[in-house]
């Protein structure tokens, strides 16, 4: 039995991805183990969404040569179909939208030793590929259900790897979803490329959402990221009737100027934004608000990074995901002169330590609360778990029987950057 060893880099998306090809493996008879000199066989998953991925990306495939040279090395996805490097030191390559054919090209090559390349022009496809999970490593199950990007933000390199929007099935997401509930799972969060584009021929996002809450009895659902001029009326008036969606929403913003917005080519401007965020507060006052934002981007002068920064203070959002802007050839942005990077590190300095006093301030504020907490792992003697407004905490307990599984927790305090509760009842 030839072992595999996967190597999965970037989004849940890729890991989505991964794991379904795991599943394909295991029926072929091939066997799932970890990233070792005895794999016969490394399978890398990449990702391209900034300069450091496609580094990281050509150190893994290094990394598995090292490890075994006679192994055979099959790299795919963002890195390969942006890059098209065929000249890779691997055995089997190929890009995105046909990673299906993974199995009969890696019995190609070890069939015939010869070297397997296949790179499709992804901006052509117009199907959603059929790649599907139906099992899942972690508490929480992460259910893809499109993919591709139609947007084409300046400094986005992703639509030319990922190509036009593609979206699962609604029938097949219930299914899914039903399925994941059978086998113990409480949450699932969708995720896609582009989630909040979810379009089955005229059957939108938010439509989705409430078939799967009136059709599953899953009982957390949340959503993995969704741009905010994707949040319809009807996805916030479900989120007003129903506590199964969870208390939170990741919005990218990307930057608080409207300036560099609209050399982004975002789909918004600063008010809409603001009037959007009020709309969700009134009918979830106590939700969780986190968000992307990109620091140094060409057109980011001082004054637009300071009205940027003042933005994110009067969003006052929970946390933040802080990037230095990365030079993508191929998109709008990389014919602009970029910053000098100290510029880009002192900003992401700066942003970053906000967002620690934003999380603080929001940890700070549920203290004393009593939340529902999914439990997902041990981290020595405590076992962790996220609330549905996405706080991390922390209960003392030798009992694993809670992974798994939601149970009301009353956060007790907030220090060194952890938040800790017990059950409710035992304090």
């Amino acid at each position: 039995m030839l072992k595999v060893g996967f190597i999965t880099l970037g989004c849940k998306v890729n890991i989505y991805e991964s794991n379904a090809l795991e599943e394909l493996l295991i029926k072929e008879g091939y066997s799932i183990t970890t990233i070792s000199s005895e794999c016969d066989i490394f399978i890398i998953n990449t990702c391209s969404v900034t300069n450091t991925a496609d580094q990281k990306s050509r150190q893994m495939i290094s990394k598995c040569r090292k490890l075994n040279k006679k192994a055979v090395i099959c790299v795919l996805g963002c890195y390969i179909q942006t890059s098209k490097n065929s000249d890779l030191d691997a055995d089997v390559i190929i890009g995105n939208g046909n990673k299906e054919e993974l199995i009969p090209l890696l019995k190609e090559t070890i069939q015939t030793k010869n070297k397997q390349v296949k790179i499709i022009d992804v901006m052509k496809k117009k199907d959603y590929d059929n790649l599907l999970v139906s099992t899942y490593d972690h508490a929480r199950a992460f259910v893809k259900i499109e993919d591709g990007c139609n947007q084409f933000c300046a400094y986005c390199i992703i639509p030319y790897a990922r190509g036009p929007i593609r979206s699962k099935k609604a029938d097949v997401v219930i299914e899914e979803i039903k399925h994941v509930v059978k086998n113990g799972f409480n949450e699932v969060v969708l995720s896609g490329i582009h989630t909040g584009k979810y379009n089955d021929n005229g059957f939108k996002l938010s439509d989705l959402i409430e078939r799967i809450l009136k059709e599953t009895s899953l009982k957390r659902l949340r959503l993995s990221s969704i741009e905010i001029n994707e949040i319809d009326d009807k996805l916030l008036k479900l989120m007003e009737e129903s506590s199964v969606l969870a208390n939170h929403l990741h919005l990218p913003l990307q930057s608080g100027s409207d300036e560099v917005l609209k050399t982004m080519n975002r789909p918004y401007d600063k008010a809409y934004f603001y009037d959007k965020i009020k709309a969700i507060r009134k009918v979830r006052p106590n939700i969780c608000l986190t968000t992307d934002v990109i620091v140094g981007f060409p057109t980011e002068s001082e004054a637009y990074y300071e009205e940027s920064k003042d933005f994110i203070k009067e969003i006052n959002f929970n946390y933040l995901h802080v990037f230095p802007y990365s030079k993508r050839n191929g998109t709008k942005a990389a014919s602009m002169k970029d910053l000098n990077g100290l510029i880009k590190k002192v900003r992401s300095q700066d942003l970053n330590k906000l967002s620690l006093e934003l999380k603080a301030k929001y940890y700070n504020d549920n203290v004393g609360k009593i939340e529902e907490v999914l439990f997902e792992e041990r981290d020595g003697k405590y076992l962790v778990g996220h609330t549905s407004n996405f706080i991390l905490v922390k209960i003392l307990t030798n009992d694993d029987s809670l992974i798994k599984k939601i149970v009301r927790v009353k956060l007790t305090k907030y220090e060194d950057d952890n938040m800790y509760g017990v059950i409710e009842g035992s304090e």
